[in-house]
């Protein structure tokens, strides 16, 4: 086609959903009131505001936004129950952290998919800093207790590219009025880093390495949350997908820290172009337009790249199924203990459908074909999965049945729909 204009669409995608989480947790850290707007609305964030109401943030509706009365720092109340984080791993990870600095126990919880997951990437470094755990189970994961109490400074070397556990010693730090840094192997997405600077606490970014100093308080401040880049990717992938088609995504967050499935998608093929730029709260924001290729290319993707679209390759994997060549990923580890083993999940569903995939200890090979695609897939209860598939399933020839469609709603409860209205 080449009147693109005439089959363009428009999909404003819903807020971030990393800087939604932060910018309850650091409004709730503030001293004053601040006003956030474009909240993502969805189950993880409501975890993350129900887990503060219970440690006495009051957060309330303000006109098309939401007020949070900031406690301040050290200010938050002891917890009358658990603290249920429901399927969010920001939220326990980034609370224990907040928590590990405040003078009494806490008891995080969270469902069945959560409570498998890892905790000990955060309370090995927390413990360094002073901090005190008991993990229930005694397996690494929830529930656990954190002893708060008095924290030391620490200089960190993370093994891994890790926002949460780098957000969570952060956290600790500014609550403990005591100073801290984290060196990372690559850096991984710097949310927390630009808001808390820019609600005045002293920060140092020097390459992979951040410093923290030390803040007696943290001003509130009106925020507005950008488009989430990893809900984009979605329709980027969709349009990758149906030659001469452009979709435009306005007001999405480009942090550069987050936009490596973008840089991805253009290896493969597809025209990708940022418009209309604007700084959002010290976020880089802009239209994100796509426009689908003829014929997709197969990528390499490799270590460096992933901490910038980890959240991504489930899609990348099934674009991969339709581009030519083999497609391979690898440096993915972190994938195994996401809401689901995502390397293992992704794999098993591209072979249930007829894709000819292999797993790999770090990532997939995945070998492209324009073959009629059908089967179920089996979400495991993960959103990223069952959006992934629900691209793929929209093209035509594919007859792909999702399980458990509804888990879509921890980060995007519109999805479906929006997929509808542009496929």
């Amino acid at each position: 086609m080449s009147d693109t204009a005439s089959v363009r669409g428009t999909v404003r995608v819903p807020g971030d959903k990393s800087i939604s989480h932060r910018s309850l947790i650091l409004s709730a850290l503030s001293d004053g009131t601040s006003r956030i707007s474009g909240l993502l609305r969805s189950a993880d964030i409501d975890s993350t505001a129900s887990v503060l109401r219970a440690l006495g943030v009051r957060i309330e509706p303000s006109g098309d936004a939401i007020a949070v009365v900031g406690r301040g720092l050290r200010g938050l109340l002891v917890p009358k129950r658990p603290l249920d984080c429901g399927n969010s791993g920001t939220t326990a990870r980034l609370m224990a952290g907040v928590l590990a600095a405040h003078p009494f126990d806490s008891t995080l919880t969270g469902d069945a998919s959560l409570s498998r997951r890892p905790m000990r990437r955060v309370t090995e470094p927390l413990g360094k800093m002073g901090a005190h755990f008991t993990m229930e189970t005694g397996a690494d994961g929830l529930p656990l207790t954190i002893h708060g109490g008095t924290l030391a400074s620490i200089g960190w070397n993370s093994r891994t590219a890790s926002a949460q556990v780098k957000s969570a010693i952060l956290l600790a730090a500014l609550n403990a009025q005591v100073g801290a840094s984290v060196t990372e192997p690559v850096r991984s997405r710097d949310h927390t880093e630009r808001m808390l600077a820019a609600r005045g606490v002293p920060l140092v970014v020097d390459g992979e390495s951040v410093s923290i100093g030390v803040a007696r308080a943290m001003r509130a401040m009106d925020t507005h949350v950008p488009g989430d880049p990893s809900s984009a990717a979605f329709f980027v992938a969709l349009a990758a997908l149906l030659p001469g088609r452009t979709l435009d995504m306005p007001g999405v967050c480009v942090n550069p820290t987050r936009t490596g499935f973008l840089d991805v998608v253009q290896r493969m093929g597809v025209l990708v172009s940022m418009i209309d730029g604007f700084d959002e709260g010290g976020e880089p924001t802009a239209t994100i337009r796509a426009t689908g290729t003829d014929s997709l290319r197969s990528v390499t993707v490799g270590a460096a790249e992933m901490p910038s679209m980890i959240d991504e390759v489930p899609i990348l994997a099934c674009l991969a199924a339709r581009a030519e060549g083999e497609t391979v990923i690898s440096g993915a580890t972190e994938l195994r203990v996401k809401e689901s083993d995502r390397i293992s999940a992704v794999v098993r569903n591209l072979q249930a459908i007829g894709v000819d995939a292999e797993e790999r200890p770090d990532g997939m090979a995945i070998r492209g074909s324009r073959s009629p695609l059908s089967g179920r897939i089996e979400t495991h209860g993960d959103h990223r999965i069952a959006m992934a598939f629900g691209v793929l399933g929209t093209m035509p020839g594919n007859e792909i049945d999702i399980i458990t469609p509804e888990c879509v709603s921890v980060s995007y409860p519109s999805f479906w729909s929006d997929l509808r209205r542009v496929a």
